[in-house]
């Protein structure tokens, strides 16, 4: 029973293409048709821009949807140069159709066009063989793929008109659908995806055969704001008929789970909470497809080629799973922004994951001394042993210092789980006894010349007066003005045992002048 006569037509102008990003969702539940609209099969079908970048390809004119791929557009403006000619290339969500009726519709497009192909999930929706199953309130993302070969510069694609067809689905096609959008000749899952919010998507395939991939787009859900989204899952050997899995993004832990931490101590930048109803087992590896805003990561010094992904184990530790950059031919072929840059990650098992950054993690290990004193102006050397625990090459410069004070300094570059060995020497030029460290990493105490002395002087209080004694003369008479004491004589007797030896000469010339003046008997 058709609803609609394929003969509402709509404007389409190609001239050149610029590739930009967009991604195609399913959503269920109750359609919310928003600003203005392009209504066909008596306003059974609603057709809009979409609301992704490659939306702006596509606006109202005169309530009627326009493809305006060049210059014209208003939405683009005048600096747009259009398509690449002799290329492929493609822009995913340029417009969507809802279906707001309470039965199941099958829409195709009809477009005359050899350049231009209408797609919707990767196939053509054009002629109704090709055509898509709409549920109630179910919309489908509709996708443009260019041929521009053989096409000089300059030149017009595309027909003029295009127009948009539907029928009412039979009951037992639309039983098959449970709720979908599928393109009936498609015998693979019917995939739907739903968005209560920014941050979260919530998945359902049904119809799976034994061993089918499933592959569900999400609409750039948020993982960091903007910056980071993830924009699609892809499972891989499914054996289970049904499958249902939600996913929700944050810049953060998620509220019951801990901070990523693994030994090469990667930089976190977004995590990801996927849970799923089926057995581990039924599902052979999922792919997870994010991106980040080119801008954003070289705002952040992040390095695209040090971006990796981890898993987190039912007992709390952290895996790295294997991450790539997708390269720039695939991003054109595919139609993806090219300001943003795409990863791909694939796990065998599901749980909180964490997108991340491989960083360099330079330790110093261990620091030696090579003698332990010197004499004043003369080099001490103080070996260091450095590491680089972190999952990056990196750079580092390390600080020899003495007391706390820098006094030296050597930069070393080190590939990831490479150690190294530098040195580095000083030189002082007053006695001291000085503790010495590389980076905290301690190297022992340096003597040098002896501290306590100066140049070899005797300190006070040895059992020799020094410099500035001034100590009593015998008598209680002080040293001279000079501040020296008594000198000893040459003999090597002082003035104090020179008096006692004068004092017993007296005493016996006196007895010996006694002793002469005796008279003889």
């Amino acid at each position: 029973m058709t609803i609609t006569n394929p003969t509402a037509r709509r404007t389409l102008t190609l001239a050149l293409f610029l590739v930009a990003a967009g991604s195609l969702i399913f959503t269920t539940g109750a359609a919310v048709i928003d600003g203005p609209t392009d209504t066909v099969a008596d306003a059974d079908l609603a057709i809009q821009p979409a609301d992704g970048p490659n939306g702006q390809y596509a606006y109202l004119n005169d309530d009627e949807i326009a493809i305006d791929i060049s210059a014209s557009n208003p939405k683009i403006g005048p600096d747009f140069e259009g398509i690449n000619p002799d290329s492929l290339a493609s822009a995913d969500d340029v417009f969507t159709i809802t279906y707001t009726a309470d039965e199941y519709a099958h829409v195709w497009i009809e477009d005359e066009s050899e350049n231009v192909t209408f797609v919707a999930d990767g196939d053509s929706i054009e002629g109704e063989a090709n055509n898509v199953t709409l549920g109630p309130n179910e919309t489908v993302a509709v996708d443009l793929a260019l041929d521009t070969r053989g096409a000089a510069a300059g030149t017009k694609l595309g027909a003029d008109e295009f127009s948009i067809s539907a029928t009412l689905a039979e009951p037992e096609d639309a039983s098959m659908m449970s709720a979908s959008t599928r393109r009936t000749s498609d015998a693979g899952p019917t995939t739907t995806v739903t968005s209560p919010s920014d941050d979260r998507r919530e998945f359902v395939a049904s119809d799976v055969g034994y061993g089918d991939a499933v592959r569900f787009e999400t609409g750039g859900m948020h993982l960091d704001g903007g910056d980071v989204t993830l924009d699609g899952l892809d499972l891989e050997g499914v054996r289970s008929a049904r499958a249902e899995m939600s996913a929700a993004g944050s810049p953060d832990p998620a509220a019951n789970g801990s901070a990523l931490d693994a030994p090469t101590t990667p930089r976190s930048i977004a995590y990801l909470t996927v849970e799923h109803d089926f057995a581990a087992d039924e599902v052979d590896a999922m792919t997870i497809r994010f991106s980040a805003s080119r801008e954003a990561i070289d705002d952040a010094g992040v390095n695209p080629e040090r971006v990796t992904f981890y898993r987190q184990t039912d007992a709390g530790d952290w895996n790295e799973k294997d991450t790539s950059v997708v390269g720039e031919d695939a991003v054109r072929t595919r139609g993806l922004s090219e300001d943003r840059v795409h990863f791909r990650a694939t796990t065998e098992d599901f749980s909180t994951f964490a997108v991340a950054e491989r960083v360099p993690r330079v330790d110093v290990t261990e620091a030696t001394l090579d003698t332990p004193a010197i004499d004043p102006g003369e080099e001490a050397t103080v070996g260091a042993t450095i590491r680089n625990g972190g999952g990056a090459a990196g750079e580092e410069t390390v600080t020899l210092t003495a007391d706390g004070d820098p006094v030296a300094n050597e930069t070393v570059a080190l590939a990831p789980n490479e150690t190294a060995t530098v040195a580095l020497s000083v030189a002082f030029e007053t006695a001291a006894s000085t503790s010495l460290a590389v980076d905290g990493a301690d190297a022992g105490a340096l003597l040098v010349g002896d501290p306590a002395s100066d140049d070899g002087d005797v300190e006070p209080g040895d059992g020799e007066m020094g410099d500035g004694d001034a100590r009593d003369a015998p008598g209680g008479e002080s040293t001279d003005e000079s501040g020296v004491g008594p000198t000893e004589e040459p003999a090597g007797i002082d003035l104090v045992q020179l008096g006692g030896l004068l004092a017993l000469v007296a005493l016996v010339s006196v007895g010996v002048a006694l002793v002469r003046r005796t008279p003889r008997s």
